[in-house]
């Protein structure tokens, strides 16, 4: 899976368009979770999102 497939996904289950990556982080990790995307997929979108400038919250709280 790619990042615009995720975008895809995003878009048919909330209906709208993700604002930026860290949406969508959040969304692969929901749908990982949920058993929706495999490990692997999973692996290679945070890689990808994370290049994208995609940070994790508690990424945000270890930087402050």
């Amino acid at each position: 899976m790619n990042v615009q497939k995720l975008k895809g996904m995003f878009t048919e289950v909330k209906q709208y368009t993700p604002e930026n990556a860290n949406e969508l982080l959040d969304f692969a990790k929901r749908a990982y979770v949920q058993n929706e995307i495999s490990f692997h997929d999973y692996r290679v979108l945070v890689r990808e999102l994370e290049l994208q400038g995609a940070v994790t919250p508690e990424d945000l709280k270890q930087y402050s």
